[in-house]
């Protein structure tokens, strides 16, 4: 693949199964919630409202990791769940929850029920 192609689903899924059937769960899940906008990277797949609310991520891309994909979802306030492998506060009012997600299963109803929130915040 060249270099300058766009960022598709596609590419950036490319050769992982597993992590391509995360990333169609979390999007079914997203635009069931309401309408929505997805922005490809090189770096992440986001979900968008007025700005963005979740977002995934591989993190074999950047460090030596077994996890096939990392939903984030920007909350604005921190939720204590011991799911999330770490949560970040990068700016006021914002908190990152990152997720480690080893297949689709684990998008439950508790991940959509934060993802709702972080989505209705993204408004």
């Amino acid at each position: 693949m060249q270099g300058g192609e766009p960022w598709t689903v596609d590419r950036f899924f490319e050769g992982d199964g597993t992590a391509r059937n995360i990333y169609e769960a979390a999007e079914r899940m997203a635009s069931g919630i309401g309408p929505m906008t997805v922005r490809v990277s090189k770096s992440q797949v986001s979900f968008r409202r007025r700005r963005g609310f979740a977002y995934l991520w591989r993190p074999g891309t950047y460090v030596r990791s077994m996890v096939p994909v990392v939903l984030s979802l920007a909350l604005p306030h921190e939720i204590g769940s011991p799911r999330f492998k770490e949560t970040a506060h990068p700016a006021p009012g914002i908190w990152m929850h990152h997720l480690e997600l080893l297949d689709s299963s684990q998008l439950d109803g508790e991940v959509e029920q934060w993802m709702r929130q972080a989505y209705e915040d993204a408004g």
